[in-house]
């Protein structure tokens, strides 16, 4: 008879075993046995996870210290329990113990006179059996709201962690650790000033030559190292935007085309980038990417001394050292306007409720890391800083079909509302504003109901694979929804995008 509790597991392998059907390899599985295969895989995956964690609480509690040498750990040779889970599964032991401390954590209690407790989190507990959650989610979202038990109460955890479990089910790791960030500020707004401090005591730079390269070790607090960081991309982006012009510009010539592009799949390079900050450097995710108003020369327009694209092949790492080398040769030379860090603006967000009463947090565009509300004034005092003070009336954004391209004030409320773009999560400078219905072929309006922030890969796969994208709402507020086609999801559920998948408080 079938343990009911690896029932769950059992019905993963029966699904990933349906979805394999009788390929004998991977490679001849079609398109869609992929996708099947690669679905039963992550469900089984997550499942298996979730009772691995179960197991490893158990072989803890069996080797715990007041065991002595009767613990299991030390009967079976090992000096501690990861030390046995990281010889059995053939991981690390930082790995075993981080599983094991999930486990713990969602694992049955009793108390001192045996009676049964639920587990210290429950809908952690349940996420890892149902297989919503991966162990390294979980992980995460125990580790926070360990460290949050300090300062909030009961009840802000529980309400913290049904949100983070229904909120982490279906993002990466990575999506998973941005949503625990913010949720860790929303619980603990008080304790982003005291970190930011030890990051500002902790910063330093070294260098040192080594086999014919300088070494740079560089360390700062994210407040001032946004400046930094929105040069070095803002310069990055600009010639990932002259390449793309390039090679639009060869892709017309070669068909024949006429210099002026009427498509709105060709808007994006009139209308520039988003305003604001931003980074992004996953290797070719930026790639054809907008820089800023000012920054989209095209071959022959460039500065002297700046390197254009034409058959460049640098990684986005090495474009990121020339970056920092051409602008520390501006800086000596005093050359006026000759980079193109247009766009590199830093932009600090903060709600007036939080700024007027001196509580709260604030945040800066391209970075995960929240900042405090002193930090957040110190900067509005800068140059170069444009502070998004949120919640009053503002200027104009709405134009209807009086202007073809969005605004900059139009473009700064749809980086507040959408945080980059809306698909794929790349940050504001790296993505441009445009049309969700086009302009010309379906008259569509420059209204902010009607723009979306993407970047080039995106808006493509937008035209060319049949996605769709809904706005719900007129305010900052208001929500982004992609819309995939039928041949990716029959049922055509809508799928949440930009900002909003990661606000923890909505």
């Amino acid at each position: 008879m079938t343990n009911p509790h690896l029932t769950p597991l059992l019905e993963a392998v029966a699904a990933l075993e349906s979805a394999w059907c009788d390929a004998e390899c991977g490679t001849d599985l079609t398109r869609t046995q992929l996708l099947a295969v690669n679905a039963a895989m992550g469900t089984l995956q997550r499942r298996f996870d979730g009772l691995r964690a179960e197991v490893a609480a158990g072989i803890e509690h069996e080797s715990r210290p007041e065991l002595g040498p009767d613990g299991l750990a030390k009967q079976q040779g090992f000096r501690n329990s990861a030390t046995l889970i990281a010889a059995t599964t053939g991981g690390t032991t930082g790995d075993a113990s981080k599983l094991t401390k999930l486990g713990k954590a969602t694992a049955p209690r009793s108390n001192l006179l045996g009676e049964k407790l639920p587990p210290k989190y429950p809908a952690v507990q349940d996420a890892l059996q149902r297989g919503t959650i991966a162990a390294a989610a979980g992980s995460l979202i125990v580790g926070m709201l360990d460290r949050a038990r300090l300062n909030a109460s009961i009840e802000q955890i529980g309400e913290a962690e049904a949100l983070l479990v229904e909120g982490a089910a279906g993002l990466s790791c990575d999506d998973v650790r941005k949503l625990v960030t913010r949720a860790e500020a929303w619980l603990n707004p008080d304790g982003v000033e005291p970190r930011e401090d030890e990051a500002r005591a902790s910063r330093s730079l070294t260098m040192f030559e080594r086999d014919g390269s300088l070494f740079v070790n560089f360390r700062t607090d994210v407040a001032s190292g946004a400046p930094i960081k929105n040069a070095i991309q803002a310069w990055v982006t600009a010639t990932f935007q002259a390449r793309n012009t390039n090679a639009h510009a060869n892709t017309h010539a070669n068909a024949g085309h006429s210099d002026t592009c009427e498509g709105e799949a060709c808007e994006g390079t009139g209308e520039g980038t988003s305003a604001g900050s931003g980074s992004g450097s996953g290797a070719g995710a930026g790639v054809g990417a907008g820089s800023g108003a000012g920054a989209t020369s095209a071959a022959g327009d460039a500065p002297d001394g700046w390197v254009m694209p034409g058959d460049d092949r640098r990684t986005v790492a090495q474009l990121q050292a020339d970056a920092l080398t051409a602008i520390c040769e501006h800086l000596t030379g005093c050359d006026n306007n000759e980079l193109p860090l247009t766009g590199a603006t830093v932009i600090v967000r903060v709600s007036l409720a939080d700024l007027t009463a001196g509580t709260g947090i604030a945040t800066i565009d391209g970075t995960d890391q929240p900042i405090s509300i002193s930090t957040c004034r110190q900067m509005a005092a800068s140059g170069g800083v444009i502070p998004a003070v949120l919640g009053s009336d503002g200027e104009i954004l709405d134009w209807g079909r009086e202007k073809r391209l969005f605004t900059r004030a139009q473009r700064l409320a749809l980086v507040e509302r959408d945080g980059g773009c809306v698909m794929c999560g790349l940050p504001p400078q790296m993505t441009k504003a445009h049309h969700i219905r086009w302009w010309q072929r379906d008259t569509g309006p420059t209204d902010l109901s009607n723009g979306v922030l993407l970047c080039t890969s995106c808006h493509h796969r937008i035209h060319d694979n049949g996605w769709n994208i809904r706005v719900d709402g007129t305010k900052r507020t208001s929500k982004v929804w992609i819309i995939p086609p039928a041949t990716v999801d029959p049922t055509q559920t809508p799928r949440l995008g930009g900002r909003a998948r990661y606000d923890i408080a909505a």
